[in-house]
């Protein structure tokens, strides 16, 4: 599939922050399994941007601008062609497997999440990842309103509830708990209509012996398919997040984004 991307980021300050630094991790690498056609980072700022890659492999754009700055936008457009590996993931990898063993705040499992993890574990690998997928997607509902960017994957849990961030928390802590490395993916799901989204979409990935990287996407309870474009990766949200930034003063900030991803083509006009 062909997939095209509108990305747009906005920040508003209450007064004008200088000092801003931002790492955005929003442009995709190629892979076996997707190739990025035409890609583009943009700020409606004067500032300055550098090229490079992080610890996990992610292409890393670092933009600063002085300011002093009352609004920023950052918008990226792209297109790429995805194909189905079946969930099967080959990219170049920069870590070991046992890296995505590590827990963090996000991911950190609790006593709840270990017992019902090892009670869907099977002999091997792949159909406990399977089971945990499955399970998870009926455990929790869908639900924007009962968590935030910063909610541990036991909280997300307890609620039965929350967003494509917590579903791959939860993953990683289930799995990484049973011995399985695993590891927090941000990207894009295409969508009939290109509905604009208030957020990217975000699964997880998981070593299998024979295998390498499985995506699973418990969120929708699949594998990816071609309609996912993978962009970063990470041991969590904060490693793989689309924008993190700093600045100076500015007083009270607002975020605003809207994504559409659709097949290229099919673009719906408003």
């Amino acid at each position: 599939m062909r997939i095209q991307v509108e990305h747009h980021t906005v920040y508003s300050y209450e007064r004008g922050a200088t000092g801003i630094v931002q790492a955005l991790r929003m442009r995709p690498r190629s892979s076996d399994g997707q190739h990025v056609r035409h890609w583009r980072v943009d700020a409606d700022v004067d500032g300055t941007m550098r090229e490079g890659a992080d610890p996990f492999g992610n292409h890393l754009i670092m933009f600063y601008a002085e300011g002093p700055i009352s609004r920023l936008t950052l918008t990226v457009t792209g297109e790429a062609d995805v194909v189905d590996t079946a969930g099967i993931v080959r990219a170049v990898e920069t870590l070991p497997p046992a890296v995505y063993l590590r827990t963090t705040e996000l991911t950190r499992s609790d006593a709840t999440i270990r017992d019902w993890a090892a009670g869907l574990a099977e002999p091997a690998p792949l159909p406990t990842l399977h089971a945990l997928m499955a399970g998870l997607h009926a455990h929790m509902s869908f639900d924007a309103s009962e968590t935030d960017s910063a909610t541990a994957a036991a909280t997300a849990f307890s609620a039965s509830a929350g967003v494509c961030q917590d579903f791959a928390h939860i993953f990683c802590a289930a799995a990484r708990g049973l011995g399985i490395p695993a590891r927090y993916v941000s990207g894009h799901l295409a969508r009939s209509g290109h509905e604009a989204m208030e957020a990217a979409h975000a699964w997880a990935e998981a070593w299998v012996p024979d295998l390498g990287w499985v995506a699973f996407d418990p969120a929708n309870g699949i594998c990816t398919t071609d309609a996912y474009l993978r962009v970063a990766i990470g041991l969590d949200y904060l490693d793989a997040a689309p924008v993190r930034g700093a600045r100076r003063g500015g007083g009270v900030e607002a975020m605003h984004v809207r994504v559409r991803a659709g097949q290229a083509g099919d673009q719906r006009q408003d």
